[in-house]
């Protein structure tokens, strides 16, 4: 399967190298100008590229089209002629204006599958309106299940959004698209909003609400309501998360640290306070590394809080192959990393107009222009 992809920075380069782990060929499409500017973001590493770029963009080849020059953009319906996706993450119709929007694209390819990647989607009041992770997050109601009942919603540590909401529902939905042209022999476009992919991981929040069930933010069961569900400080000053919410898993707990199983401690209300505050004390006479200790003789859903430095030697993704190579290897679950190093801007510029049917006039033309490098 080939994929262009026209996208930067996280979500659409997130998308495309699961592709490529599961064996696609993915060539970025980049301009002669900035190219994908997660490059040469801080923070760089000793190469002077910003290692998340390393990460996202391993295996994949690059070639530089201007695609405000014409010849830029005649360039690019060849490679279109010959691909299966397109990735893109414009804003809502940059690609129409250029003359490279999807109707124009299918009547070039009609099996290709166009997927835009977008912050709120093709269509509606926001469509054209500018927007990060948090944005999004906020927009779609999973900053306001997330914080403390008394303190303002917390920013979360990871990029649900661009991750979760975008990247992740961009692959679902090209995988969906493939199977719908194995039926029918035509290609499709693919609408992703980041923030309503970001709105369904909020689903458990949600479905209460929508039962009748409302609670202040921080007070629902799995979002801070009650003690067994929550992460503590250890001896040593580290942490570890606890997440015994069934009656057998809270039970096995209290066993082994041997207090009196309360079963009221699984279901929220004013008695919570005493119960976190008697697990501070518990969890605060034993390091981390006893407690993960503890956690492997009771069956009771405890687990450390790793960081990103203990992660690559963590016995259980070790046995996973999770990092293959190191932290910049992270491979999809069940399928192998991408091969190979991340390109250079337009490394593969000449290879892949090449296999696009231009000939050695034709490039160096390109090249002159300043179309092409």
């Amino acid at each position: 399967m080939r994929v262009l992809d026209l996208s930067r920075l996280l979500p659409g380069p997130f998308a495309t190298m699961i592709l490529a782990d599961m064996g696609a060929s993915v060539d970025k499409v980049e301009d002669p100008r900035g190219g994908d500017y997660m490059r040469f973001m801080p923070p760089k590493g000793p190469d002077g590229l910003n290692p998340v770029f390393g990460m996202l963009n391993r295996g994949k080849r690059s070639v530089v089209l201007d695609l405000k020059q014409e010849g830029g953009r005649d360039a690019l319906k060849k490679l279109v002629a010959q691909a299966d996706v397109l990735v893109e993450s414009f804003r809502p119709g940059v690609l129409d204006r250029l003359g490279l929007g999807y109707d124009e694209l299918k009547a070039i390819n009609p099996r290709l599958i166009v997927c835009a990647i977008t912050g709120y989607g093709q269509d509606g009041p926001l469509k054209d309106r500018a927007g990060h992770d948090l944005n999004y997050l906020a927009r779609a109601g999973v900053m306001g299940f997330t914080g403390p009942t008394d303190g303002a919603p917390q920013v979360p540590g990871v990029q649900v959004a661009d991750i979760g909401g975008g990247a992740l529902y961009a692959v679902i939905g090209i995988l969906g698209a493939l199977q719908q042209r194995e039926r029918t022999g035509e290609g499709s476009f693919v609408d992703v909003s980041m923030c309503e992919g970001a709105l369904s991981f909020a689903a458990f929040g949600l479905g209460l609400r929508a039962g009748g069930l409302v609670a202040p933010r921080g007070d629902d069961m799995l979002m801070g309501g009650v003690a067994v569900y929550g992460t503590y400080r250890t001896q040593d000053g580290r942490y570890v998360s606890l997440a015994s919410l069934e009656p057998k898993f809270w039970t096995a707990f209290c066993n082994g640290v041997g207090i009196p199983v309360r079963l009221d401690a699984l279901a929220p209300g004013p008695h919570q306070p005493e119960v976190r505050a008697q697990l501070e004390g518990i969890f605060a006479e034993r390091t981390r590394d006893e407690w993960a200790a503890f956690a492997a003789e009771h069956d009771c859903c405890l687990e450390p809080v790793l960081d990103a430095a203990e992660l690559v030697d963590d016995p259980q993704h070790q046995a996973r192959g999770v990092f293959a190579g190191g932290l910049g290897t992270m491979r999809t679950p069940a399928a192998p990393a991408g091969e190979g190093p991340a390109p250079s801007q337009g490394e593969q510029s000449e290879t892949i107009l090449r296999e696009a049917g231009l000939n050695a006039d034709a490039i160096t033309a390109l090249r002159d222009a300043g179309i092409t490098r």
